[in-house]
């Protein structure tokens, strides 16, 4: 085998959706070490809140359209996939358009608001909901084509353009909040445009919306939606209570550990984004059995990956955190916060890929439910954390037993309808990696 016939069979869609999440996750604790280093805690307590809420606002959008467009264009007839990606389109404009304008009568209550986190926000949400949606609708197109080079190059555009920015802000002493919001929406215009100008995004798609399939991929928005938002505001309401009970600081503090949890999250999300595809292409099929195999194949062999990084980041928690955050966060709560999620991350991939496929078997309602019950535990074990704790450590902690009920909950259900267990996960997993090994090694030795 020479080697463009190796590079070939290396450079596949998992490796480009791992490279377009690794590229991102670099580009943005990039990002953030620049902006840990150059705004005061404060200040960067307030971008981060801001881009919080924005999270917030923006699941709403992905949450009601990303699932449901990739469950009902997968593996479709080409018809079938213009309307769906048409009534997708048709959708993602009137939420965009619907949120900017709420945005307006919020700027009337400036005067009454003292929190400048909260009048930073209200006073941007609306343009920015507007200026990033051809780049969401177009992300999740690429995803269901599994189109993962281009999906790749998008990213870079995107991050790498706003990375820039903050370097020209660094170079010329430039560093405000009010300029990086400028900046922010510049780079989100720009990565909108992209892949309208190149066509990527088939937005021509939009006159080939259909009312029935517009109606088809509400039925199913509205239960992935609350699904998706909710997930959010789990993911997100450590911020948000931290924000508010123990101040901009603290919250500095604890999302620098949660950005670090990018080592975790980056293969998790690239496998993630290339088997629901898949999956989807075999529940559509009428193929459960496949679904399951696949299911416990890629969370299977993400747990054994996992388990070798956890180790490693325990190890090296307080190095890590000085080389992103700079020096004033060397003593602070952050190292150990990133140990505690670091414990608990073993059982990311069962709990995420057993959510995921409660949507693709088309029992949304069910992973609907076990997010809400997850977001309600996490609220409450939280607040208690900080009346006993009285700091970040509590919050963190908390989160563990919320993770474990998620895990219980989508192997209780899901059993119902694709019997598995966690013996299996690990056994598929090792055998899974096992001989991926062996095959890199043939490659190696044929060439």
């Amino acid at each position: 085998m020479n080697l463009t016939r190796l590079y070939k069979k290396l450079v596949n869609k998992h490796f480009l959706s791992l490279a377009g999440n690794g590229s991102m996750a670099a580009l943005s604790v990039f990002t953030y070490a620049i902006l840990y280093r150059l705004l005061p805690e404060n200040e960067m307590g307030n971008w981060i809140f801001f881009q919080t809420i924005f999270a917030l606002l923006d699941a709403v959008r992905t949450g009601f359209l990303q699932t449901a467009f990739i469950k009902f264009y997968s593996g479709a007839e080409s018809i079938r996939q213009k309307e769906v990606a048409g009534s997708t389109w048709f959708i993602a404009i009137l939420l965009s358009v619907f949120i900017a304008v709420i945005n307006i009568p919020a700027l009337w209550i400036f005067n009454s608001v003292n929190d400048a986190g909260v009048l930073f926000f209200l006073k941007w949400f609306g343009i920015s909901i507007l200026l990033t949606c051809a780049f969401n609708v177009t992300f999740w197109i690429l995803q269901a084509d599994e189109r993962f080079d281009r999906i790749l190059i998008l990213r870079i555009i995107n991050q790498g353009s706003f990375v820039l920015c903050l370097a020209a802000l660094y170079l010329f002493d430039e560093v405000t909040l009010n300029k990086i919001i400028y900046y922010f929406l510049g780079c989100s215009f720009f990565s909108s445009l992209v892949p309208l100008i190149l066509g990527w995004s088939r937005f021509a798609t939009l006159r080939h919306r259909k009312l029935v399939v517009t109606k088809e991929i509400v039925a199913f928005g509205r239960y992935s939606m609350g699904t998706y938002l909710c997930s959010t505001i789990f993911k997100y309401s450590d911020s948000i209570i931290i924000k508010f009970l123990l101040g901009p600081a603290a919250l500095a503090v604890y999302n620098l550990a949660q950005r670090l949890l990018e080592i975790i999250e980056i293969p998790i999300r690239s496998f993630l984004a290339t088997a629901m595809p898949s999956m989807s292409v075999a529940f559509n099929r009428n193929q459960p059995g496949e679904v399951s195999r696949m299911m416990k194949k890629y969370a299977g062999t993400l747990t054994v990956l996992l388990l070798p990084i956890i180790v490693v980041v325990l190890i090296i928690a307080d190095p890590v955190v000085a080389m992103i955050g700079g020096g004033k966060y060397i003593d602070t709560e952050a190292a150990n916060i990133l140990r505690i999620f670091m414990l608990s991350a073993i059982f990311f991939p069962i709990d995420r890929f057993s959510g995921i496929t409660l949507d693709i078997i088309h029992k949304p309602h069910l992973n609907f439910i076990k997010i809400i019950l997850s977001l309600v535990i996490n609220v409450i074990t939280d607040l208690i954390a900080i009346r006993l704790f009285g700091n970040v450590y509590g919050v963190a902690a908390a989160s563990i037993i919320t993770l474990l009920f998620g895990v219980a909950f989508g192997y209780y259900y899901l059993n119902r309808y694709l019997p598995f267990t966690f013996r299996g996960f690990l056994t598929m997993g090792y055998h899974e990696l096992r001989t991926m090994l062996a095959g890199l090694r043939l490659k190696k030795v044929t060439v």
